[in-house]
């Protein structure tokens, strides 16, 4: 059996057709996928995956898709077509995800999920559901609405005493302390005039809200920041807070969490935190910026064991998945609440606070930031706890010294692969950072210039590991020579194999155009043959050649 029918999924489903599955129930399937990730309907097949075959009044194909298409609002466009499995007919139905809600013509809205044991189900889409849903594609900013019920009087004056505070210090958009507090508000979208009054949005209760009514209005902005020792709680604290408090608050229980080393830079003494207050704080912002503030979970903080877990509510926006977390251009599920602490200083201004995230591991020679566990409900970053690579941390401060700047993302990912994979080519290094080979030799051969990156081989052949200078600085000189002895092994195979070809016989000019490298090079690769017995030189001259000793 073809394992496409292997078992359902969130994007596939089964259903059997032997005495004509209801069309009713056909539609609302489909919606439900179609609300959700989309995917594949195979029609004439039993849930244990085993195909049973079409009913007659369902074996064309473009009937189907009109009969899809008329009871959807708005229209689903999916497509449909018959295909054999193990020699039975069955209908396979695409259903694309669609980039609003779709309903049935008689008014059913539904989703799909996961039960759990792991089968898909379709359940009700309910209203109070909706703006998660718009807000994860992308349609609207759930931060930008009026909040229902509050008013300007539920803003506390002190978290506004803090903003312009946080402006001043983190080097905000200085021309805001100029402006009154209604202009400040205004300019900052924390109010917006509805029937001629001036009402606090969502983004404005979030950072200047009282914290009762905080609770009261968006009982949803809770946080929780933890400390665990084994199965031991040093630190469990449930927060509703304004946000600005709780960064603040949150920054100083990592202070006390986050003990520091220190290295030697010649006359001086670096410390080096277990976790990067950079990335944390990007962290942070990130949780608090892009969480989903229509669902009833909290942002959780986690300092553990194994290291540090940010964890929120809600799962990457449309668009943003895990290979391309480096390269999507920056948007957000709450356009307002993020631009607010652009410009006061808190957030990376250009929306690439990821980069910073990945910096604070990579700069320290720290295993990269982990969100393999983010699911559809959450999004959740791991960076573990580990010695940093106190070598590799000094060569990156120092090219950063001598160029006066940080070094690009890209630059530090290239660095840390070969400090972690020891030798990769172009592709492979393409392929780990998910961008183009072309940009990324680019950064290779700026390295490579930089004296931070050797290039080894030739050709396809071709491969990248760190320089000599940096093996040396890390007094691993021996892991130096073994890296660079892998092409002297692979050369003499290459040399063998072309000389078995060319009937036992080998030239340097043969040498010089297989492995492009210079004459001398390949002379002294012919000689070393020569000498371990297995090529003879014969005659002297132009005319020499080597040949196969049997």
């Amino acid at each position: 059996m073809d394992n496409i029918l292997e078992k359902e999924t969130l994007t596939k489903e089964f259903k059997s057709d032997i005495e004509g599955f209801s069309e009713t129930e056909l539609v609302a399937e489909i919606v439900g996928m179609a609300n959700t990730e989309g995917g594949v309907l195979y029609l004439g097949v039993e849930d244990n995956g085993q195909p049973t075959g079409l009913n007659k009044k369902h074996a064309d194909p473009i009937g189907l898709m009109a009969l899809v298409a008329n009871k959807t609002v708005p229209s689903v466009s999916v497509r449909a077509e018959i295909i054999q499995i193990d020699g039975i007919e069955v209908m396979q139905i695409q259903i694309p995800k669609c980039r609003t809600i779709i309903a049935t013509s008689d008014g059913k809205v539904l989703r799909r999920r996961l039960k759990p044991d792991g089968s898909p189900q379709n359940i009700p889409l309910y209203p109070y559901e909706i703006p998660s849903r718009l807000s994860t594609l992308g349609l609207l900013d759930y931060s930008a609405q009026i909040l229902e019920g509050a008013n300007i009087g539920d803003f506390d004056p002190n978290e506004r005493d803090r903003l312009r505070r946080i402006i001043k210090l983190r080097r905000g958009d200085q021309a805001l302390l100029e402006l009154s507090d209604e202009e400040l508000d205004k300019a900052l979208q924390l109010i917006k005039e509805e029937a001629g009054e001036l009402r606090p949005t969502v983004t404005g209760m979030l950072l200047l809200g009282r914290e009762e009514r905080i609770s009261e209005l968006i009982p949803t902005a809770k946080s929780t920041f933890q400390v665990l020792e084994g199965t031991k709680v040093r630190k469990n604290e449930q927060l509703a807070k304004p946000l600005l408090a709780t960064f603040e608050i949150f920054e100083d229980y990592l202070k006390a969490w986050n003990p520091e080393r220190e290295m030697e830079y010649g006359l001086f003494r670096i410390p080096i935190p277990e976790f990067s207050e950079n990335a944390f704080r990007e962290g942070l912002v990130n949780a608090f910026c892009h969480r989903d503030y229509t669902v009833l979970k909290n942002v959780r903080v986690a300092i553990e064991d194994e290291g540090l877990t940010i964890s929120s509510p809600g799962g990457f926006i449309e668009g943003v998945n895990l290979s391309n977390l480096l390269t999507v251009e920056p948007h957000g599920r709450n356009p307002v609440l993020a631009d607010v602490l652009k410009r006061i200083g808190l957030a990376e201004k250009t929306g690439r606070g990821i980069d910073r995230i990945f910096e604070g591991s990579i700069i320290y020679g720290r295993p990269l930031p982990d969100y393999s566990e983010t699911t559809s409900s959450y999004v959740k970053l791991f960076i573990q706890r580990a010695e940093p690579d106190l070598p590799f941390a000094k060569m990156i401060s120092n090219e950063e010294r001598r160029l006066g700047r940080p070094l690009p993302i890209n630059s530090l990912l290239i660095l840390s692969a070969l400090q972690n994979q020891r030798r990769l080519n172009i592709q492979e290094i393409a392929a780990t950072l998910n961008v183009g080979e072309p940009r990324v030799k680019a950064n290779v051969e700026k390295l490579v210039e930089a004296g931070l990156v050797e290039a080894t081989g030739s050709n396809k052949a071709r491969s990248y590991i760190l320089s000599s200078k940096i093996y040396k600085e890390q007094d691993n000189v021996i892991g130096y020579v073994r890296q660079t002895g892998i092409d002297a092994v692979k050369y003499e195979a290459w040399i063998m194999e072309l000389a078995n070809k060319q009937g036992g016989k080998i030239t340097r000019d043969n040498v010089v155009e297989l492995l492009n490298v210079t004459p001398s090079q390949a002379y002294r690769l012919l000689k070393r043959l020569s000498d371990k017995g297995k090529l003879e030189l014969v005659g002297i001259g132009r005319k020499a050649f080597y040949q196969l000793i049997h």
